[in-house]
């Protein structure tokens, strides 16, 4: 059985299949964010402003559509990038801690340890019934995520 995708793998069949650009954001981190999440400190709001601000800027660069993997963890995170791109919609990957650990364990090359996890699902707020997007089971095979994104 293949390993599961990680978002920067799951991001290319869906790039692909909208044939529209794709980023994996978390090149958009500052060096200091990527430190601190490389030694196992969950980020806070004023460490993710900047990065979010990037992102935000990239999706305002690319109104005609484009696909971009970020945690907007929270609505305040999400209206920071609406605040750049307002027609942006979500796409809200759920999945269980025990799921996403196993996607995580599997993926190397990625500078945040899988302890941080916990972190990341006591800070998520789900998408708001008044924001645009769509909440997917992430169990589902990339395929079927895809098919439900794009329809």
């Amino acid at each position: 059985m293949p390993r599961r995708p990680s978002p920067r793998r799951a991001g290319r069949p869906l790039f692909g299949e909208v044939a529209v650009p794709f980023h994996p954001t978390d090149t958009l981190h500052p060096p200091a964010n990527i430190a601190k999440m490389t030694a196992g400190e969950p980020l806070d709001d004023d460490d993710r402003r900047p990065w979010l601000e990037r992102v935000g800027e990239w999706l305002a660069d690319h109104r005609d559509g484009a696909v971009a993997s970020c945690s907007a963890l929270k609505r305040k995170y999400r209206d920071q990038l609406r605040a750049h791109c307002p027609e942006v919609e979500f796409l809200h990957l759920a999945g269980s801690p025990e799921l996403i650990g196993r996607r995580l364990a599997a993926r190397s090359g990625h500078f945040m340890p899988a302890a941080l996890l916990r972190s990341q699902f006591d800070a998520l707020e789900p998408l708001g019934a008044d924001e645009a997007g769509k909440t997917i089971d992430a169990s589902q095979p990339v395929e079927a995520i895809v098919d439900a994104f794009i329809m």
